[in-house]
């Protein structure tokens, strides 16, 4: 099947439905997301792909329909239930008539009160993961009847687990805090040594505090930003 690309800068803001998180949820959740491709692929039937920029933290990505085709690099994913897809370097989707899925982009990895994991390993494919997000609330989001029950379902959910766990989550604040701050800045010329003398950490547990939270090292992180900014996605 020949698919069509193309560069639209309004598709991921007119073909996706978006929520953002709010409070101290955003500082773990930016949105959350699901395709909206009706109009679309009846314009192109034989399909469409579009490019995700690179970008910090994570996706966990749940099927509502038809499996599709993801890529990074020259590999090829066929996501029939769901996955968790790192966000560290351009990904390819490919979409086909009858493709729905429903995503969660988490800004930082989204277990940590949960679960021991290693993200920094996870940053060149696409990995199944279930056990990643509970089993019965990925249920409950399949069988939701809409976007907006399946948004608080997730906010519901990640709201009570972080009320839960924050205050022993302090490294978090320190990297949410530095990426929000470099979010909105114009300039970024604040060096590494100068973050960690700023929140009163030595810069190599700064270095361990990115890696646990973003998968990157601080640099990179923060570059990932600019980059995005630069190229307003």
């Amino acid at each position: 099947m020949k698919h069509l690309e193309f560069i639209d800068g309004g598709h991921f803001e007119q073909n996706y439905h978006r929520r953002w998180a709010k409070g101290s949820l955003s500082k773990y959740i930016d949105f959350c997301w699901e395709t909206d491709f009706g109009q679309l692929l009846s314009k192109y039937p034989e399909g469409f792909s579009d490019v995700l920029f690179p970008n910090i933290g994570y996706t966990y990505l749940v099927n509502l329909s038809t499996p599709f085709v993801m890529q990074l690099a020259d590999n090829h994913y066929e996501v029939k239930s769901g996955g968790f897809l790192p966000r560290h370097r351009f990904i390819t989707c490919h979409h086909s008539v009858g493709n729905h899925f429903f995503g969660i982009k988490f800004r930082v990895c989204p277990v940590l009160f949960q679960k021991e994991v290693d993200f920094s390993e996870y940053k060149a494919s696409i990995f199944p993961l279930a056990y990643l997000v509970e089993k019965q609330l990925v249920d409950r989001l399949k069988n939701a009847a809409s976007f907006s029950s399946r948004v608080s379902l997730v906010f519901n959910h990640y709201a009570n687990l972080v009320e839960k766990h924050e205050a022993s989550l302090r490294y978090v604040e320190i990297v949410t805090s530095i990426l929000n701050h470099f979010d909105a800045a114009s300039t970024n010329d604040i060096t590494v040594e100068q973050l960690a003398t700023e929140n009163g950490i030595s810069k190599r547990t700064l270095q361990r505090y990115f890696q646990m939270t973003t998968g990157f090292s601080t640099k990179p992180a923060l570059q990932t930003i600019r980059m995005r900014r630069r190229c307003n996605v």
